[in-house]
């Protein structure tokens, strides 16, 4: 038989609660933007693998409108992640013989608080960079 609750007992109940509220959420919170730079992270390696496919059949680099083309699931027709995350953008030279693609954070709710990760890039040679909201290299934490 279930008797009746001590007010310290509730109040026990209650801390043990919100100790584990104040642990969990944080984790989640940080479990959540790691999910969210993969998004980055797929899409450039999309650029990638598109801009290699292009090049090997034109030998020059896509410019961001034939890239959209050659592969959507790269870029969408708003110049976005696959999962709206991100904005990508794409830099090629003069000669199109070297581009640079981006991800830079998307305005959104949640996503500006991810100060670790705001930009992410890949290069022709598939190097990858990535800085932080003070312009330090982060390369290794944001490319995992």
């Amino acid at each position: 038989m279930i008797g009746r609750l001590t007010i310290r007992e509730l109040l026990t109940v209650v801390v043990v609660l919100v100790v584990l509220a104040a642990v969990a959420v944080p984790m989640w919170r940080a479990h959540q933007l790691r999910i969210r730079r993969e998004d980055a992270a797929e899409a450039l390696r999309a650029v990638q693998v598109a801009q290699d496919d292009y090049f090997g059949k034109h030998a020059r680099y896509a410019n961001e409108e034939q890239l959209r083309d050659a592969a959507p699931k790269a870029i969408s027709g708003k110049g976005m992640s696959p999962r709206g995350y991100y904005r990508i953008s794409l830099r090629r030279s003069e000669d199109e013989l070297t581009y640079t693609a981006t991800a830079r954070i998307a305005p959104l709710e949640g996503q500006s608080e991810d100060t670790r990760c705001v930009e992410l890039r890949i290069d022709q040679n598939g190097r990858r960079f990535a800085v932080d909201a003070a312009g330090e290299d982060r390369s290794a934490d944001c490319w995992r």
